[in-house]
C-alpha cells in the first residue's frame, strides 16, 4: 500500500482541524492526523487563564500522562511550562531549546515523560481575544528521536489553522453556552454557566437581578447568600470538575422571595467547552408545591441518589409514611430510615417537608 505523501497529508489534517472547529469531538482525531504527520507519540492542547484551572485535552492513549501531569496542578511545577508561558513562541519550538542540560534533568514533565517513553515535546502558543493563552504540544517517542527542523516546519506550516480553529472553536463554545442562558431566561429560569472553577462567563438578566440570591466574588466568582446552601454550592463545583456530580441544592425563602432550588448541571465536556471554558451550567426555580415529583431516574441523576434512595424519595414524597414506603421499595424500615437519612445529606435538607418541596420543584424545573 502506497503512503500518502506528506503534502497530501497536510491538506487532510487541514480538513480534520477546522471540523474540529465546528464538530468538538473531533479535537482528539485532529491532534493524532497532525501526529501521525510529524512522526509524534500524540498530541495535546492546554488552555491556560489566570482566573481558571487549566484545561486540556489530547489524544485517547497519552490521557494516563495527560492526567498525571494535570493531578494536583502538577504541571506548575515543570519549568519547561513556566519557559512556555513566559516566551509565548509564535511558532513551534523544541522545548529543550529554551533549558539548561540541569533545568531538563530536574523537570517533572520531562521525568514523566520519559518514564511513560516519550521525549522532550514541540510546543507553540497562541493567544486568544479572551486573554488566555493556547498551548499546543506534541512529542515523540524515544525511540524515534528529536524533532528535526523540517518536521518542525510541517507543524508550522499547520499552525495558521490552528490558530482560526482555535479562535472559532472558542468563540463557538460560548455563543452555545450564551443561547442555552437566554433560551432559560425566555423560560423564566434564572441562570449562567460558569467555568471549573465557579467563574461566571455568561448569566441572564434574570439571574442578575437575584442579588439576595447570589453573590459576586472576586476575580468573577459566584456564591450564594446563604451560608449552608453556599457550601453545598461550591461542594458541588469542586465535585462537578473532579467527577461531573450534579445537584440541585435548596435556599430558603427570605423576607418576600419564595424558597428556591439551585440547580448545577455539567455541560458537554467537549473540546469546545476546553476552548470556551463553559463547563457548569447553574439555573435557579422556585418551590412548588402543588408540582408532581419527578421519576425516580431523574430524581437519582438530579441528586445522585442511589436507585433504592431515589425510590424511596418518591414513594415519600407521594404521600406515603416510612413504612409504606419502605414496603413499596422492599425494604426493612430500619433500612428505609438510614436512606432516608442519606437522602437528607444528599439534598441538604433535613425534615421531610424540605424534601418533599425540595423533589417537586425539580419536577418544575425539568
Amino acid at each position: 500500500m502506497l503512503e500518502m505523501p506528506r503534502n497530501e497529508q497536510a491538506f487532510a489534517i487541514v480538513d480534520r482541524i477546522y471540523e474540529a472547529a465546528f464538530a468538538a469531538e473531533l479535537w482528539p482525531d485532529a491532534l493524532e492526523a497532525a501526529s501521525a504527520l510529524s512522526r509524534s507519540a500524540g498530541g495535546a492542547i492546554f488552555v491556560v487563564s489566570d482566573h481558571a484551572p487549566v484545561r486540556a485535552i489530547g489524544e485517547a492513549h497519552l490521557l494516563p500522562l495527560l492526567d498525571a501531569f494535570m493531578a494536583r496542578d502538577n504541571w506548575t511545577l515543570s519549568q519547561s511550562v513556566q519557559r512556555m508561558l513566559s516566551a509565548r513562541p509564535a511558532s513551534f519550538v523544541r522545548i529543550d531549546d529554551f533549558m539548561t542540560g540541569e533545568e531538563i534533568e530536574r523537570d517533572p514533565l520531562h521525568a514523566s515523560a520519559r518514564t511513560f517513553g516519550v521525549g522532550s515535546p514541540v510546543c507553540t502558543s497562541i493567544s486568544m481575544p479572551s486573554g488566555e493563552l493556547l498551548l499546543f504540544f506534541f512529542q515523540r517517542w524515544l525511540k524515534d528521536g528529536g524533532y528535526d527542523q523540517a518536521t518542525i516546519d510541517l507543524l508550522n506550516g499547520l499552525r495558521p489553522h490552528l490558530v482560526r480553529a482555535g479562535l472559532i472553536a472558542q468563540r463557538l463554545g460560548l455563543e452555545r453556552a450564551d443561547t442555552a442562558v437566554s433560551v432559560l431566561g425566555d423560560m423564566g429560569l434564572p441562570a449562567a454557566v460558569t467555568g471549573g472553577s465557579g467563574l461566571v462567563l455568561l448569566a441572564n438578566s434574570l439571574l442578575d437581578g437575584m442579588a439576595d440570591v447570589f453573590l459576586s466574588l472576586a476575580h468573577g466568582g459566584m456564591a450564594l447568600a446563604d451560608e449552608p446552601a453556599n457550601a453545598l454550592f461550591q461542594q458541588a463545583v469542586v465535585q462537578n470538575r473532579d467527577n461531573r456530580v450534579v445537584r440541585s441544592i435548596p435556599v430558603p425563602a427570605a423576607q418576600e422571595r419564595p424558597a428556591l432550588i439551585v440547580h448545577l448541571l455539567p455541560l458537554r465536556r467537549a473540546a469546545h467547552d476546553i476552548f470556551s471554558g463553559a463547563e457548569i451550567l447553574v439555573a435557579a426555580t422556585t418551590v412548588s408545591v402543588d408540582a408532581t415529583i419527578a421519576s425516580p431516574s431523574i430524581l437519582s441523576a438530579l441528586f445522585d441518589l442511589t436507585p433504592a434512595e431515589a425510590r424511596l424519595a418518591a414513594a415519600l414524597a407521594s404521600g406515603r409514611s416510612t413504612q409504606e414506603a419502605a414496603m413499596e421499595v422492599g425494604v426493612a424500615v430500619k433500612s428505609a430510615r438510614s436512606y432516608l437519612e442519606r437522602i437528607f445529606r444528599k439534598t441538604g435538607t433535613n425534615r421531610q417537608s424540605q424534601l418533599v418541596a425540595l423533589l417537586k420543584s425539580a419536577r418544575s424545573f425539568l
